[in-house]
């Protein structure tokens, strides 16, 4: 069995360090996520990683310092920088360290994806079927995207929870359970869409032709 790739990455928005680590997950890597530069450091001398993911602005120690670091240690592996900013002086000064590549946020967000019958805009927050368009809330908006983002795969309950509702206490947890009800009362007119309960686990939506546009 081909073993996984495995990548360090480090950012310190909880939100999308969590969701840019389940993505890397659900590319088959394996993908351990630090908020800091230090924590980052120090797991990089007991692991083994492959790639380095590092965003620039970190608590404790910056991504280009901690490139820094890694360089005395590896001079090998790639490192990434993901940030916010796209100064030229930063780029410069992040392929003058020894970073192979620059990543600058926000990432291309989805905008449309196409489930069974259904056309879903995320934008427009509208789910569109034999061209009758059906308005959402922004909560239903917000959990369909993160159920087609992890379409036919599990979408675990407390990422969704602190992903959305930012904490996973138990009131915005049966939140959460009245909105996966709207949510297949609005899809319930193509048979071969269902979302399901995966027990302790979260939910999944099963949809055989789901694709992002």
């Amino acid at each position: 069995m081909e073993e996984k790739l495995r990548i360090l990455l480090c950012e310190d928005d909880e939100n999308l360090g969590m969701l840019t680590r389940e993505y890397l997950q659900a590319k088959g890597y394996n993908a351990d996520l630090y908020a800091d530069g230090e924590s980052g450091y120090k797991a990089f001398l007991k692991g083994k990683y492959d790639i380095c993911v590092f965003d620039i602005m970190m608590p404790k120690k910056d991504g280009f310092q901690l490139a820094q670091e890694v360089r005395t240690v590896n001079s090998e592996v790639p490192i990434i920088f993901l940030t916010a900013k796209t100064l030229k002086e930063d780029i410069l000064e992040g392929f003058k360290i020894g970073a192979d590549d620059y990543i600058t946020k926000p990432f291309k967000e989805i905008t449309m994806y196409k489930i069974g019958k259904f056309t879903f805009d995320t934008q427009k927050q509208v789910l569109i079927a034999d061209d009758k368009p059906e308005k959402l809330t922004t909560k239903e908006s917000e959990l369909l995207s993160l159920l087609c983002a992890h379409v036919n795969e599990i979408l675990e309950r407390n990422f969704a929870l602190k992903t959305i509702w930012i904490d996973d206490n138990y009131f915005y947890a049966r939140s959460m359970d009245v909105y996966i009800t709207k949510l297949r009362k609005h899809l319930k007119d193509d048979p071969s869409i269902e979302i399901i309960n995966i027990h302790g686990k979260g939910y999944k939506l099963i949809a055989p032709e789901a694709e992002a546009k």
